[in-house]
């Protein structure tokens, strides 16, 4: 059965590096001078009010608007010169619920270029479901995805994500609309990808207790980074704790979150590792 590889985590082996990135939509400046890194094995939180530039960020490094700056990809040997493969998530998936297009359907379309009217390849038929059975959705990769509720559509988006392997995997508010108990399954799933496989996990929110329980990074922009570190770090800083009131109880509900975190996440760039 055909399933995503189980990589080892290379704890230093890679790094995805914004380079004063700058967009603008005519004279309004969204974002300015955006400076990150994102390590492999590491899932990054982004959060910032509305209108903060958090979804242009995404479709900046997915190529999808123009911009100042750079993004690279390094891996520990040597300056990557093509972009990296990157996986995404939308909030939400824009789609008439009324066209019969199943769960295959939708795998067929992204996977291959046999059209999808005409049947699915068996070979195709099982690496979908291997994949989907990876995320609790294997039951539904015969169902329409307009029978889908908000969490079972937003499970199959993120094995579609994920297939291929990426290297960077980009989570644009995907549990919006999503009820408590998706929303937990959704949150384990990705921390799940995050220790099995070598790849960065940048994640937007509004939920800021909910993602403190799971990143390993708290990135609070407007427009502008004004915050990048460790949760831990995030509760101490001033304009942290003014704009969502922090305490010390978000750590009690991060350490109840996820217990089993990755041995080690990666500290430096690859230029900087020995």
């Amino acid at each position: 059965m055909d399933t995503l590889p189980v990589v080892k985590p290379a704890c230093g082996g890679c790094c995805s590096k914004l380079e004063r990135l700058s967009v603008s939509f005519g004279d309004h400046r969204v974002l300015e001078d955006v400076s990150l890194h994102f390590h492999c094995g590491e899932l990054t939180a982004l959060i910032g009010p509305n209108g903060a530039g958090k979804t242009t960020l995404l479709r900046a490094i997915l190529g999808e608007v123009p911009h100042g700056g750079a993004l690279h990809f390094l891996d520990r040997s040597k300056r990557r010169p093509d972009r990296p493969v990157i996986g995404y998530v939308p909030q939400k998936l824009e789609f008439d619920p009324t066209v019969p297009l199943s769960v295959l359907d939708l795998f067929a379309a992204a996977l291959s270029r046999w059209p999808a009217w005409l049947g699915h390849h068996v070979f195709l038929r099982r690496r979908a479901e291997a994949v989907l059975e990876r995320f609790e959705a294997a039951h539904l990769a015969g169902r329409a995805l307009g029978r889908l509720s908000g969490g079972e559509l937003q499970r199959v988006l993120l094995a579609l994500a994920v297939t291929p392997v990426p290297d960077i995997l980009l989570l644009d508010e995907p549990v919006s609309g999503v009820d408590q108990a998706g929303l937990e399954l959704f949150y384990r799933m990705v921390s799940g990808l995050r220790r099995q496989h070598d790849l960065s996990i940048l994640l937007v929110s509004h939920d800021l207790p909910e993602v403190m329980r799971y990143a390993d990074r708290i990135v609070f922009i407007n427009r502008r980074v004004l915050f990048d570190g460790p949760p831990e770090a995030a509760v101490d800083d001033q304009r942290m704790r003014q704009t969502f009131g922090l305490d010390r109880t978000f750590l009690e509900r991060r350490e109840a979150g996820d217990p089993a975190r990755p041995a080690c996440v990666a500290p430096h760039c690859p230029e900087d590792a020995p």
